[in-house]
């Protein structure tokens, strides 16, 4: 195990991927409704996946673990290629990329993007094993590629030659120009959204979808009936991620990590964005350990309905354990969520409307996973910030997806983008950071 420990970043976080990846393709093969995977999995792969589709109905149980656990080995695949750049950044591809293949993502609507970077590659002269990362970013768009193959632009579903030419023309041109949008969507939110490719995909969402549905005059097809995620299993979620998030607590251990190592991950005064490289690969271990748990634990807390989409956003959530987000700096957001979620129910109440925003909503459930991309606004300004930060996310989370129809998986990551488009430069301009406020505290102690 001290072995293992003494890694590098890079050949640790692969194992790390590969540990991951045989879990849910084990975990696929112990599912009662096994017989029926590859059938369950044909479903996922022919059916739309506009949001939020739970594929614990379309295919069932086992045809999920197995579409995300393939989704995995593709990723697993492109990491180990020869040169591949492999970082904290790419926990968080990898995880969410893998979150998604249980509502929204399969193995067939991912190609065309994943054609798009690689022919950016090819014009710009650029290494394709150093673009991995804007690979699986791409497929934050995947539910309109799917679209597009089965039945755009009526309402009959079922491949066609048109259709799947133009889902290849439109993902070629996502994947072409993304990786221009992931290098400049930091200078916009300055660093304060941990889903930073959210912005490029959910802008290229408005767009198309401006394009191929309002311009037209196409009607948008609806989103899924709610009565498709009420198919739902909170054993079989909570029975699976214990054992995943809790064998990664074990390793941890094993591998060296002390309770005070992981201590000093969440009391850091610093801004920390790279766990893995600074704390080192045993404590980020834990983190995502420890986190995952923490993620579940709310989940049941609240009362959510463990169905595919829900299973998914527990580890689109915990992706953002390898880049700034823990316990400590999330806990004001899931506050700040709760809070929203009576605030704005006891208001409906005086104006008649008609609430749909409870904690457990599922709506609400996934705008939450996104808002811990907010989390560097708690950890560099504190709790309280977060708390705000994480209400105006409530508050706007819902609205966003009528931009992008429904196709863009990072909605909740592009409204984390809005969130700080509109606070933090109020924050800069009339606030100081933790950092200043204990300066100012301890020159003043000083002056005394």
């Amino acid at each position: 195990m001290k072995k293992i420990g003494n890694l590098s970043e890079k050949s640790f976080l692969k194992l790390f991927f590969g540990f991951v990846t045989v879990c849910f393709l084990a975990a696929a093969f112990l599912m009662p409704d096994r017989k029926d995977m590859l059938g369950g999995l044909w479903n996922i792969i022919s059916q739309p996946s506009k949001v939020s589709t739970n594929y614990f109905h379309v295919g069932g149980y086992a045809a999920t673990f197995l579409n995300m656990g393939l989704v995995a080995a593709i990723a697993l695949v492109l990491y180990c290629l020869p040169g591949a750049a492999v970082s904290n950044v790419s926990t968080l591809a990898f995880l969410l990329t893998l979150g998604f293949g249980s509502w929204g993502i399969n193995v067939l609507n991912i190609w065309p993007t994943f054609l798009g970077v690689a022919l950016y590659c090819a014009v710009k002269k650029e290494k394709l094993t150093a673009n991995v990362n804007a690979m699986l970013f791409s497929t934050g768009i995947a539910p309109l590629i799917t679209e597009l193959m089965v039945r755009y632009p009526g309402t009959a579903v079922g491949f066609t030659p048109v259709g799947v030419a133009l889902a290849m023309v439109v993902g070629l041109a996502i994947g072409f120009f993304l990786p221009a949008g992931l290098a400049h969507s930091p200078k916009v939110h300055k660093g304060f959204d941990l889903y930073s490719a959210a912005l490029p995909i959910g802008m290229t969402a408005f767009f198309l979808q401006a394009i191929l549905y309002k311009t037209q005059g196409v009607a948008l097809p609806a989103a899924p009936a709610a009565d498709t995620l009420k198919v739902a299993s909170a054993m079989t979620v909570n029975v699976f991620c214990g054992v995943v998030f809790g064998l990664s607590v074990l390793f941890a251990f094993l591998l060296g990590c002390k309770p005070r190592d992981y201590w000093n991950l969440l009391k850091d005064p610093a801004l920390v964005t790279n766990f893995s490289s600074h704390y080192g690969n045993a404590t980020f271990l834990m983190n995502f350990g420890i986190y995952g748990l923490f993620i579940l634990g709310y989940y049941n807390l609240v009362g959510a309905t463990f169905n595919g989409v829900t299973f998914g956003i527990i580890f689109c959530m915990v992706a953002c354990c390898n880049s700034g987000s823990h316990p400590a700096n999330v806990w004001p957001i899931m506050a700040g969520y709760v809070a929203s979620s009576f605030l704005f129910g006891w208001i409906a109440k005086l104006t008649g409307g008609d609430f749909a925003g409870a904690a457990n909503a599922q709506a609400i459930c996934v705008g939450l996973c996104y808002a811990n991309g907010l989390s560097p606004i708690a950890d560099k300004y504190g709790w309280r910030y977060g708390f705000i930060a994480a209400v105006m996310h409530y508050v706007l989370v819902t609205s966003v997806p009528a931009l992008h129809g429904g196709y863009c998986l990072y909605n909740g990551g592009f409204t984390a983008a809005l969130i700080c488009l509109i606070l933090v430069p109020e924050l800069e301009r009339f606030f100081h950071t933790k950092s200043e406020r204990k300066e100012a505290k301890m020159a003043k102690k000083a002056m005394q």
